[in-house]
């Protein structure tokens, strides 16, 4: 079986928390994010003995992005396990100290030297077992803080935040609602995960109705089987589940590990279309994979094969994956290396922040359309064959720039990353590059608000909602960290008006997960239709899968 070329890149870092993973480059002396060779000999005065005080610099300093623990938060990678704990402690610190404003990493000079070296001693102990994982006290899982405050600022419509997104309402921004780079500062306020609070749960339109599904740690993709069951995947852990049946409680009859031991698998997907598959494909971080497969299998029936490698590090490792309806052609999307990075000058992203186009035996590889930072969702509208793409787009232009956007992708088609976005407007960071490429820049059929962080989307091919749902577009939005008022966190919906086609309006649809600006306690990730027509979210800060049903008039088909 042919290859395609292997790729191998450095991380090039989105988070604004104090550290972010390494990723040595295969077969090449690099050092982190181009570290002087002479920084891997600085010794850390402390190694894995840091002082008492230095869990509190981490929670003060990185918490926020990187997880309670060091555990991370979707696209944002954890630094307690992983290429972290491998990067020599001398390069860390250089590049903690001099950061990366491209890619949202500010420089922690102003910090003492002592508290950096405490602060990374303490991710190594962490990392290796030689202290507790940390716990949130009382007053910290319990915020009080009102939800609206008047001190927080508001931003022009049609852009809005969490304090204003409610179930049925409906927002359209257009490319004339866009302000100028920087008309904000560059915000950093990543979440901080509490237990949901005692009186917080799912909103959602009225007649519809949200339970609890099922509790599972960190569950990100979900996705239906021909036969109806689910599979889901847990990236953190490596693992592949599927749930089967629903009862009479809303609760799934039954649960298995189809796959475990994967490298952060995310995308996973069914070959050949239709209702008699053969293979379980799965996109891990650095590689697809397909097991043998029948209907109804609840484990896989042996060892996975291994199909084409991908670029891989830890920024931006999500890999979905998509057939064209005929199943000639298998399409995987990679995200981006960094933020913003050229990738004239950047080797690392090669291959990068495109959609991919492979044979399903992974051979001949090409570029489908590019341009796309990083598209974590991919869907086939089961209508018209047409795929669709949910976006991630950069960070550090402001509060309102860029947008998140939800589109269909053509062919060869070019989407703007990183020398313009939305429809012909050109990054600062990137002035006078490219200009024949301005009018071919693709505006999205559906601009979001920018920082949602759109992760999966799905079409709506159940019988259980209202006909008006039918063929519509549901999304996952994870939330923001690049806004001072955090906004996301939500389900949307995007009406596509039975004709294929968006007027580029979306919904609020499911709401109600932030506590405050600082504390949330769900953010969702993946969406899918169960065989009853209901939808199932996953939410990956409260381990939880959601299921919202109609619970209105009874419906006529």
């Amino acid at each position: 079986m042919r290859k395609t070329a292997r790729w191998f890149a450095p991380l090039l870092g989105i988070s604004v928390a104090l550290i972010l993973p390494f990723v040595a480059l295969h077969g090449q002396d690099k050092g982190f994010h181009d570290a002087p060779s002479q920084t891997a000999q600085l010794k850390n005065p402390y190694g894995q003995r840091p002082p008492a005080h230095a869990g509190q610099l981490y929670h003060q300093y990185c918490a926020a992005c990187h997880g309670l623990n060091g555990e991370g938060s979707g696209n944002i990678p954890a630094v307690a396990k992983g290429p972290t704990q491998t990067a020599p402690a001398g390069e860390i610190f250089w590049y903690v100290t001099k950061g990366d404003a491209n890619n949202g990493m500010p420089a922690w000079s102003m910090l003492p030297e002592q508290q950096r070296w405490e602060i990374i001693s303490y991710l190594e102990a962490l990392g290796h077992g030689k202290i507790a994982p940390w716990k949130l006290s009382a007053s910290e899982s319990a915020p009080s803080s009102p939800a609206f405050t008047e001190a927080l600022p508001i931003s022009p419509a049609p852009f809005t935040d969490f304090r204003f997104e409610q179930p049925g309402d409906f927002r359209k921004i257009t490319l004339k609602d866009l302000p100028d780079p920087y008309a904000t500062k560059s915000a950093e306020n990543g979440p901080r995960v509490v237990p949901r609070p005692s009186n917080a749960w799912p909103q959602v339109p009225a007649g519809f109705k949200v339970d609890l599904f099922a509790t599972l740690a960190a569950p990100r993709l979900i996705r239906s089987a021909p036969n109806g069951d689910l599979f889901v995947a847990q990236s953190n852990a490596g693992i592949v589940r599927v749930f089967r049946g629903i009862t009479k409680d809303g609760k799934p009859e039954q649960t298995e590990t189809f796959a475990e031991g994967l490298d952060r698998p995310f995308g996973i997907n069914f070959y050949p279309p239709g209702p008699n598959p053969q293979w379980v494909y799965v996109g891990d971080t650095d590689a697809v994979l397909r097991f043998p497969y029948q209907n109804g299998d609840l484990k896989a029936r042996g060892a996975p094969q291994k199909l084409d490698e991908l670029p891989a590090n830890r920024n931006h490792w999500t890999r979905d994956i998509q057939f064209t309806p005929d199943g000639r052609k298998m399409l995987v999307s990679v995200g981006s290396a960094s933020n913003v990075d050229d990738p004239d000058t950047h080797p690392d992203e090669k291959g990068r922040a495109d959609i991919l186009e492979f044979n399903p035996d992974g051979s001949d590889m090409r570029i489908y359309a590019y341009g796309i930072r990083n598209a974590v969702g991919l869907a086939v509208d089961p209508k018209t064959g047409e795929l669709w793409c949910s976006v991630n787009e950069r960070d550090g232009l402001g509060d309102d720039l860029v947008p998140d956007y939800i589109t269909h992708v053509e062919e060869g088609g070019f989407y703007g990353w990183p020398w313009w976005y939305m429809g012909g407007h050109q990054d600062p960071r990137h002035p006078g590059t490219h200009p024949e490429l301005k009018d071919r820049v693709i505006t999205p059929d559906v601009i979001l608000n920018p920082h949602n962080a759109s992760l999966e989307m799905t079409f709506y091919t159940g019988k259980q909602f209202p006909t008006q749902y039918d063929g519509d577009i549901f999304a996952a939005e994870h939330g923001s960290w690049n806004r001072s008022v955090r906004v996301g966190y939500e389900l949307i919906r995007v009406p596509l008006h039975h004709s294929g086609r968006s007027s580029g309006e979306y919904e609020d649809f499911m709401t109600g997960f932030v506590v405050d600006n600082e504390h949330v306690w769900g953010r969702p990730v993946g969406v899918a239709v169960a065989p009853d027509g209901s939808l199932l979210v996953t939410d990956d800060a409260s381990g939880s899968i959601w299921r919202i049903t109609y619970a209105g008039n009874t419906i006529t088909r």
